[in-house]
């Protein structure tokens, strides 16, 4: 399975980036996935340029074919004014309009203080619902005061497992995934997949 990280980072070495990478490795651990990372910091240029001219360059393009043609998706931002950054938006904006139906998203994004954590329930995830994306239930936030604790690790981990789930059980059992499955006696109903990734007791 391909999994694409989309990361926002802008400095370098970048916090977000390393979410990002936690994350992938997470997943790696839960499934076996190809993993291709997608700099948004690059693309900064040719995603100004694809607003006024229409077009995409070479490098947007091949960014946004990867996300099109990826299983799954980890998207992660630096949080700027209670919010994901402006080059983050602007990425999606440019994709086409049914590119994230139905796929399945983890959303993450990384700030200076941990008030800013409500970010991926007020910003990021009715982004990706109204893109019709299919967000796993938990989202992965980390301060500066996060990294090395313990909470983060077990946070990264449910979100990874969470992910790992779906796109298992939607590359077997829908759309045009499915003609790439070994065996269809495993497809397993997608209410009944949300259902597992709900805590129980």
């Amino acid at each position: 399975m391909k999994l694409v990280v989309v990361s926002a980072g802008l400095s370098v070495p970048s916090s977000t980036r390393l979410l990002g990478d936690r994350l992938a490795a997470a997943v790696g651990r839960a499934a076996e996935v190809d993993v291709q990372v997608v700099e948004l910091r690059d693309l900064a240029v040719e995603i100004a340029q694809n607003f006024t001219n229409g077009f995409p360059g070479r490098a947007l393009a091949a960014a946004q074919e990867a996300v099109a043609g990826a299983d799954g998706l980890i998207v992660v931002t630096p949080v700027f004014s209670a919010s994901y950054s402006g080059l983050f938006k602007s990425f999606f904006d440019v994709l086409e309009p049914e590119a994230l139906e139905g796929k399945p998203v983890l959303i993450a994004a990384t700030g200076g203080s941990a008030r800013h954590s409500l970010v991926l329930e007020h910003a990021l995830r009715p982004l990706f619902a109204y893109l019709k994306a299919v967000v796993v239930p938990t989202g992965v936030y980390a301060a500066s005061e996060d990294w090395g604790a313990e909470g983060l690790d077990g946070r990264i981990e449910r979100a990874a497992g969470e992910l790992a789930t779906l796109m298992a059980g939607l590359s077997v059992g829908h759309g045009p995934r499915a003609a790439r499955a070994d065996s269809f006696s495993a497809v397993v109903p997608f209410e009944e997949q949300l259902a597992a990734l709900r805590p129980t007791g």
